[in-house]
């Protein structure tokens, strides 16, 4: 008895051996500010699993807020998420059941007849009844860590997942804002046209009228119908483009794009201002960084998982209950008892194999820490490239403004000096495409500029708090 004590002792002491290596951080040189913003200084701090919030509501368009709900209610790519999640989360419950020994419950009877010729026979046959009931209790003994270091890779990848669902949820929704920016954009273009064929058209019967009666030529009335077409031809355009762009909100949404439809609004949403902070508190808050995190760190474990395949494995067994050949089953003089078996699993030869995975699994974890680095050097361009466009399309919005007042004013003037004589219809012609121009350039920059701010919040992993 004492030996069986020292012998669990030392199992239990070769218990807490393990060959996963040390957490190693993955280095990444991060910029003290961000380029498209002054310098600032916060405490970096994990934040990725935290509240984003409907943070589309910035918008003010409760037309957006329903699209949002919609999408999040059925859209397929976020519940194909949801079930990897919830994959993950399972496979961890399986692979945590292995540290905890395994006990089977085992219930059977027979009717058996032996022969009277059986070996170390009485002389006579035999009939007999044989009823069974008992359990079976297996366990492996975790000396190398194998177990241990199955259960941290099952528990960082499900939490990779989880981070991954978060991902999914807010490229969804940025994806849906975006879209629905898109859309009003094009609403706007569309309302522009409108007004712009009608102009056109009165501009050319005023032409037309003119040409019957003398005071115009042939080429000024081709000149108004060239412009015309030209505007309606855009509309038509504008309009394809903007059914593509609610069946894309459809498409997001989960719904049948035939079955799907948003009645126009002619105004581009204003692009919500997002509190930025630094790149560091980046690296904090984005999900799908958080996701490569803790897949290096899954990778991490798996090293342990294939260097305990090198060392032996031991198993140990017992089982208990009762057997008789009569009718009382439960009781004392009926019940059995076995400890074991001990198994020992001793690798001698397989030609490399356990080392291969070795191997493998080293240079799968060099892997993940090079998808780790690309996942953060793309987040801060994402984040600098939002940023500069935020910037730059407000400065280009200011210039565009101006350029509109100026053709308008251009082209008012233009087809005044045509109806007193004092122009050509060229000149008219001249000026009311620009003004057309710089209007829809106007309309451009505005949609580009909400589509910036959506990008802003989807470059930063979401507003935090």
């Amino acid at each position: 008895m004492r030996n069986r004590l020292i012998g669990t002792a030392a199992l239990s002491l070769l218990g807490g051996c393990s060959f996963s290596p040390p957490p190693r951080p993955v280095a990444i040189a991060t910029p003290a500010h961000f380029d498209a913003i002054p310098p600032s200084w916060t405490e970096a701090a994990p934040a990725d699993a935290a509240p984003r919030g409907p943070w589309w509501q910035a918008f003010a368009d409760p037309v957006l807020d329903d699209l949002e709900t919609r999408a999040e209610r059925a859209s397929p790519t976020l519940a194909a998420a949801l079930a990897r999640r919830d994959e993950a989360r399972a496979v961890l419950g399986q692979t945590a059941a292995q540290a905890l020994p395994e006990i089977d419950g085992t219930a059977s009877t027979l009717r058996q007849r032996e022969s009277k010729a059986r070996p170390l026979s009485a002389g006579s046959a035999v009939t007999f009844n044989d009823t069974k009931i008992g359990a079976q209790l297996s366990y492996e003994v975790d000396l190398w860590g194998r177990v241990r270091n199955s259960i941290a890779a099952a528990r960082s990848e499900a939490s990779a997942t989880e981070a991954d669902l978060a991902s999914v949820r807010l490229s969804l929704q940025a994806a849906v804002a975006d879209a629905y920016a898109r859309l009003r954009g094009l609403d706007a273009e569309q309302d522009l046209l409108a007004r712009s064929v009608d102009a056109y058209t009165r501009a050319y019967d005023l032409t037309r009228r003119r040409h019957l009666g003398g005071a115009a030529s042939g080429l000024d009335e081709n000149r108004a119908m060239t412009v015309l077409g030209n505007a309606r031809a855009l509309a038509v355009d504008v309009a394809n483009q903007r059914t593509t762009t609610e069946h894309e909100l459809a498409a997001l949404t989960g719904e049948a794009a035939s079955s799907f439809h948003l009645a126009p609004i002619a105004h581009v949403p204003d692009a919500p201002a997002v509190p930025v902070g630094t790149p560091s508190g980046l690296l904090q808050r984005r999900p799908d960084i958080a996701a490569a995190e803790r897949r290096v760190a899954e990778a991490n474990a798996r090293i342990g998982v294939a260097h305990a395949a090198l060392f032996p494995t031991i198993t140990l067994g017992m089982g208990a209950g009762y057997e008789t050949t009569g009718p009382a089953l439960l009781a004392a003089p009926n019940s059995f008892w076995a400890l074991g078996p001990l198994g020992l699993n001793l690798p001698l030869f397989d030609g490399g194999r356990r080392k291969a995975g070795l191997r493998q699994a080293r240079a799968q974890f060099d892997e993940s820490a090079a998808a780790y680095r690309t996942t953060v050097i793309g987040a801060f361009r994402e984040v600098e490239d939002a940023l500069a466009a935020a910037r730059d399309l407000t400065r280009e919005a200011g210039e565009q403004e101006i350029a509109v007042k100026a053709a308008e004013a251009t082209s008012q003037l233009s087809f005044t000096r045509y109806r007193e004589g004092a122009a050509t219809y060229l000149e008219v012609v001249t000026s009311q495409t620009d003004a057309l121009n710089a209007a829809r350039a106007l309309l451009a920059v505005r949609t580009r500029r909400a589509q910036a701010g959506v990008a802003i919040v989807r470059a930063l992993g979401g507003p935090i708090g």
